[in-house]
């Protein structure tokens, strides 16, 4: 890819009336290091050069939340920094952001939606994009270089082959399978990263420091068990030099990033005068949490961006893996079956905020430890209004998608606190019970429904041998262990709960079953 010295323009807003054709060139160049100086005037760039950065962090799964977060953190202290935290991005599975990203230089635009306002930004932190199944001998030799420090994750919860349930690395994984068959040609985020790992190792260079950036509780220690654990599988030796000198900080990362629709390409080309494949909508907010535990302490400046850096990062993640991430589940799987196409909309019905308000102030603020100088009730008022924000689209159903790897994390952890304190779980037992329904494959007036899950099959088995029993199928998908532990998935009072729940929402449909667990009857 080239690469371009930036120019320097305040941030330019817009209202959303004024984005429509109107604003569009019919030819419209196509955004690159060489089309940069006929973008519009209200569209920011920050000032580097591009020409002398070097790739200091290899990013794997290059989707629209990085590119909206760890990437505009980086990005923002470009300016600043030694030039040596460019970034590649690796597409794990699929050539698609290859494809938008290549002919465009590795930049694309941010647009930020704060209601009717729009802010536009070019991003050039990216400096290339390698798709591991095409030159996974590429993807080694930049995880290899010993300019390279960080390799950093988004890969979602099912990318990391464990048990949900219990944070073990799955064996039998076909993907795992196959990288210990196969160290030169794997295809999981830990092949990758162990082979690299043993590269590095060979070659006298220190290793990596490893980052997740994914919602997974204490994301950093899990990453270091699975890594660890896979490298066992393979070498005694190399993972005993990963124990004792790869960094695998834990972070808490946040920021509502929609999926990319037709609509942002047009949006994104009306405000710069630039054909943009590849642009990221999001909102205002953004925050990230990382534990200060790098290799020889190399790490961007990215405090001067927002991040911060601390010692204990669990007090962060449990207060936005159960509020934030908790309540989105829970209003995907109400919302969708209740006929709500968005976490907006959701909360547009009076019924469904006061259910959300209620579960974060009854069940879930009561039994979460607030970090340092937060107040958990200002938190979830804040995050009420950025769910709110009528220009974010931040669809139930793609909240709704892998739903077994997220369950224990967003909701089970804090339903197993309340009932270890002997306390009521109605409305998790309720988004619990939602989840049932959705992964079941019909909504509630009989209409097919896209399941996306890794274990889709299995949950689709357990409910076809179940049959139309409530209860039955309840305690058929409570069975799966892989993402209710045992001592859950037993319990008396859970298993009476859910139970109640499913039958109400069979009954009375998801916003009746809203209203008749705050004694609505109307």
């Amino acid at each position: 890819m080239s690469h371009a010295c930036y120019d320097n323009q305040l941030p330019g807003w817009l209202d959303a009336p004024e984005l429509d054709n109107r604003d569009m060139q019919v030819d419209a160049p196509r955004l690159s290091a060489a089309t940069l100086g006929r973008r519009s005037a209200r569209t920011d760039l920050r000032v580097y050069d591009r020409s002398v950065l070097t790739a200091g962090i290899v990013h794997l799964g290059l989707g629209a939340f990085f590119r909206a977060h760890g990437a505009d953190y980086t990005d923002a202290v470009l300016a600043t920094e030694p030039r040596d935290w460019g970034i590649v991005g690796v597409s794990l599975q699929r050539p698609d952001q290859r494809e938008r990203l290549q002919p465009q230089d590795g930049l694309y635009t941010l647009i930020e939606l704060d209601g009717a306002a729009r802010r536009s930004r070019i991003i050039g932190a990216v400096l290339d994009v390698l798709v591991a199944p095409e030159a996974p001998a590429a993807v080694f030799e930049h995880l290899a270089r010993p300019t390279t420090r960080i390799a950093s994750l988004t890969i979602t919860e099912k990318g990391y082959c464990h048990d949900p349930a219990t944070g073990h690395l799955l064996e039998t994984h076909p993907d795992i399978r196959h990288d210990l068959e196969h160290p030169g040609t794997p295809r999981s985020a830990l092949g990758f990263l162990v082979a690299a790992l043993a590269e590095r190792r060979v070659a006298g260079l220190p290793p990596l420091t490893l980052l997740s950036c994914d919602n997974l509780h204490n994301n950093g220690r899990l990453l270091r068990d699975l890594v660890c654990n896979f490298a066992r599988l393979r070498d005694d030796r190399l993972a005993n030099w990963i124990e004792a000198h790869a960094a695998f900080p834990s972070t808490m990362v946040d920021r509502i990033v929609p999926a990319m629709t037709d609509d942002d390409v047009v949006q994104a080309q009306a405000l710069t005068g630039l054909a943009d494949a590849a642009p990221v909508m999001h909102e205002p907010f953004k925050q990230w949490v990382i534990e200060d535990v790098f290799v020889d302490n190399r790490r961007p400046a990215w405090q001067r961006a927002g991040a911060e850096f601390v010692t204990a990062v669990a007090p962060f993640e449990d207060m936005k893996l159960r509020l934030l991430n908790g309540a989105h589940s829970a209003l995907a799987y109400l919302g969708y079956l209740g006929g709500h196409e968005t976490i907006g909309a959701c909360v547009a019905d009076p019924v469904y905020e006061r259910f959300v308000a209620r579960l974060w102030r009854d069940e879930i603020i009561p039994v979460t430890i607030a970090p340092p100088g937060i107040d958990l009730h200002t938190y979830a008022d804040q995050l009420l209004a950025r769910f709110r924000n009528s220009a974010i689209r931040h669809r139930t159903w793609q909240i709704a998608m892998d739903g077994s790897q997220k369950l224990p994390q967003r909701l089970l952890a804090t339903t197993r606190t309340r009932l270890d304190r002997n306390l009521p779980v109605d409305r998790l037992a309720l988004a619990v019970a939602a989840w049932m329904r959705y992964v079941g494959g019909i909504d509630e007036h009989g209409r097919s429904i896209d399941v996306r899950d890794p274990m889709a099959n299995k949950l689709g088995a357990a409910l076809q041998t179940a049959g139309a029993d409530i209860e039955r199928r309840t305690l058929a998908l409570l069975a799966v262990d892989a993402i209710f532990e045992p001592a859950l998935a037993s319990n008396p009072r859970f298993i009476a709960v859910v139970i109640k729940a499913a039958r109400m929402l069979a009954a009375h449909g998801a916003r009746g079953s809203l209203q008749r667990l705050d004694g609505d009857r109307s």
